[in-house]
């Protein structure tokens, strides 16, 4: 189970961080993607999969930008202006998390890593606990489901995921990711204080265990486009958020079972509202740390500067 473990960490942490690397500003749709269609998706693209045609791909507008800037083969960087030479701290795929390259940070550039890890500490380990014990809650006094009905719960509530999941990949090029993170984070604490409010009642149960499916999908993909935006893209923050969500699904797990089983079913709906809080009160913390971040200049900005450059480029 540790080697297991390890592998799926691996895993989620490379793979994200390629599509971060690859599709930047474009990679909110190609993260929404479940974890199998991702890494197929990824092993194409590298060319690593040989049964799959070698075509060119159409193109996105972020690669149609990357050929434009694109120096010729032949010419030689050093004659190129610093906006087009290649930058050396991308060379390698952890290098950005080198300890020289966070010198002279700004404090809410470490800021918006611990908040939105703990976002993601909270929302994902609130996917592992609900998965873990619905089952358990729902077989418990005052619900009493069978045995039988109980079990189909936990399959709702990955099959919602997934669901989630497929319709987040064409919202999320029509939504920013900050938004979708905003509706997801409100959604499950609406839907934990839903379950509290009716605990008596089956059907709410298995409404609001779909309904948490729904929210809790495309919570860790929208977040980590969003942070990766907010830090311009140098795929840094994926290892954090990764390893947030991680312990958070560790973590949340023994800490929910032990209080399930000291003070009772009805605890396991208090802990969802307590946790589903403490993940909306962070990422309002995000936002935040958001605005005091400095930043680039707006995109519509760099795009006129950058289409200026390569018009006089042209010219010459």
């Amino acid at each position: 189970m540790a080697l297991a473990g390890l592998a799926m960490g691996c895993i989620d942490t490379v793979a994200n961080m390629q599509l971060v690397r690859m599709y930047q500003k474009d990679s909110a749709v190609f993260l929404q993607l479940p974890v199998p269609m991702a890494v197929l998706f990824l092993l194409s693209k590298e060319r690593l999969l040989t049964c799959c045609p070698q075509r060119t791909p159409l193109l996105l507008s972020a690669d149609e930008l990357a050929l434009e800037t694109q120096p010729p083969e032949k010419e030689d960087a050093s004659s190129l202006p610093p906006k087009f030479q290649p930058h050396p701290g991308h060379e390698d795929l952890f290098s950005c998390c080198q300890r020289r390259n966070c010198k002279g940070a700004p404090y809410s550039f470490f800021a918006i890593h611990i908040t939105a890890a703990l976002v993601l500490f909270m929302t994902d380990g609130l996917t592992g606990a609900y998965s873990a014990f619905v089952y358990s809650y729902a077989v418990e006094k005052p619900l009493s489901v069978g045995h039988k009905v109980a079990g189909y719960l936990p399959s709702l509530f990955w099959g919602f995921i997934t669901l989630g999941r497929l319709i987040s990949i064409p919202i999320s090029s029509r939504v920013k990711p900050a938004t979708m993170v905003s509706i997801n984070v409100v959604g499950v604490v609406m839907t934990f204080l839903v379950l509290l409010i009716f605990s008596y009642n089956v059907v709410f149960l298995f409404v609001g265990t779909a309904s948490l499916g729904l929210f809790l999908s495309s919570t860790f993909p929208s977040m980590l486009a969003y942070t990766e935006d907010t830090l311009q893209y140098k795929g840094c923050a994926t290892t954090v958020l990764v390893t947030g969500a991680g312990i958070g699904e560790m973590v949340l797990q023994m800490l929910v079972g032990s209080i399930f089983q000291a003070q009772g079913s009805y605890s396991f709906l208090v802990c969802g509202v307590i946790f589903g809080c403490l993940a909306f009160t962070f990422y309002i913390l995000l936002l935040f740390f958001h605005r005091m971040h400095p930043g680039l200049p707006s995109a519509p900005a760099q795009e006129r500067t950058l289409g200026m450059e390569n018009s006089e480029r042209y010219q010459r």
